[in-house]
């Protein structure tokens, strides 16, 4: 995966991430939107109108840089 040191974090937009109120899971590159769909459950203090969006944002970030993702929700993740 990408690293992305603070400065490159700093300088994404917040539409570039998952959670972008709490800029948590940048999704500028399919390895990010692969670990972001992995430690989905890992995010803390978000509700579920807001894992909702980030699903959303997760899924369109998938389609751009070709990333298979199964779950068909958020809800389904782990669930195999």
């Amino acid at each position: 995966m990408a690293k992305l040191d603070a400065d490159d974090r700093h300088a994404l937009d917040d539409r570039q991430f998952a959670f972008p109120e709490q800029r948590k899971e940048p999704l500028e590159n399919a390895s990010h939107v692969r670990n972001a769909v992995a430690r989905f459950d890992q995010v803390k203090d978000v509700s579920d109108a807001e894992r909702d969006a980030a699903w959303n944002r997760i899924k369109a970030a998938a389609k751009k840089f070709d990333v298979g993702v199964s779950e068909t929700g958020w809800r389904d993740l782990g669930r195999k």
